[in-house]
């Protein structure tokens, strides 16, 4: 149990620097008038195939007994679970801008969540 909940609680702080480093990325895309680059559009889907992962092993914790200090934690693992996907299939299709600002935006967002999640664990 002890190596999940390290697991769980280092993969949130990678989760926050990835969303922070790609929130530059796409915003420096965007003010710069850019299209999203293919290499930031996989690094975006990575965030999204590692968050529920994350979410995952949060989830093995409270069925083992493990629970966090605010049910607010749980919410804010959800929306980033819900959000991150979600904002992906907004974004497709778009102008190449508006594409940016969608992607970028929602990783300031997430990253919000992220460390709102470990400050209420």
């Amino acid at each position: 149990m002890e190596t999940l909940a390290f697991l769980h609680g280092l993969s949130a702080r990678v989760l926050i620097a990835y969303a922070v480093v790609l929130g530059l990325w796409g915003g420096y895309g965007y003010f710069r008038h850019a299209r999203i680059s293919a290499g930031f559009r996989s690094s975006y889907l990575i965030m999204a195939a590692i968050t529920p992962l994350q979410g995952l092993f949060g989830g093995i914790l409270f069925l083992l007994g493990s629970r966090p200090f605010e049910i607010l934690h749980v919410v804010y693992g959800i929306f980033a679970v819900l959000f991150v996907p979600g904002a992906y299939l907004y974004a497709r299709g778009s102008d190449a801008r508006r594409e940016a600002l969608v992607l970028a935006g929602a990783c300031w967002i997430v990253s919000i969540a992220y460390f709102r999640g470990i400050s209420t664990g």
